[in-house]
């Protein structure tokens, strides 16, 4: 989708514009966060390719902490050094902090209606749909992944059985599986 080179492309102009950016995407992204991240990031302010989104989503899902702190601070600090990491750190949780204080708020004056439950609900379905379409939409990049698309549908698919369907816990299903696709990469990388 995005083939300029990363010269060419547009940056973030400064740890302000980093700050802003992320507080944007931390108030849009409320629930079904990766979705957000990929259409804002990718489509809209072409500060990555597909690939490059996929490839850093997976460094920053194997590091402690949120997902997408984890994305805004490599993204920040590929931009501004530890400054940017800082500034997209910031933009990420001090808009959503005071929000989620407040609706902590509301939620304990208002939890004992029956509305309020549905609707936390129906979010929830909302958020896995997001996740889900984005997932499809990533999916053409996988052509190009070095293991190919049929092994990595495979893949995906043992995932979502080993934890939807198995109930096996995600540290050992990562460890497994993530350990046999570095593996099977490695091998295929190697000259």
């Amino acid at each position: 989708m995005n083939s300029l080179p990363a010269q060419d492309r547009p940056q973030p102009q400064s740890p302000t514009d980093l700050f802003v950016s992320f507080t944007l995407l931390a108030l849009q992204g409320f629930g079904g966060v990766m979705a957000v991240v990929q259409r804002e990031l990718v489509e809209k302010k072409r500060w990555m390719t597909r690939e490059e989104f996929i490839e850093d989503w997976a460094v920053a899902q194997v590091m402690p902490g949120p997902n997408v702190v984890n994305l805004s601070m490599m993204i920040g600090a590929r931009s501004f050094g530890f400054k940017g990491a800082m500034a997209a750190l910031a933009g990420m949780l001090t808009a959503p902090l005071i929000l989620v204080l407040l609706l902590a708020l509301v939620y304990a004056r208002f939890s004992d209606f029956p509305g309020v439950a549905g609707a936390l609900r129906g979010m929830g379905a909302v958020a896995a749909g997001l996740i889900a379409a984005t997932a499809l939409k990533l999916a053409g990049a996988l052509v190009k992944n070095v293991l190919g698309l049929r092994l990595c549908t495979v893949l995906g698919v043992l995932c979502f059985a080993a934890i939807a369907l198995l109930r096996w816990p995600l540290v050992y299903v990562l460890i497994g599986l993530g350990g046999t696709a570095c593996v099977l990469a490695y091998q295929k990388l190697k000259p």
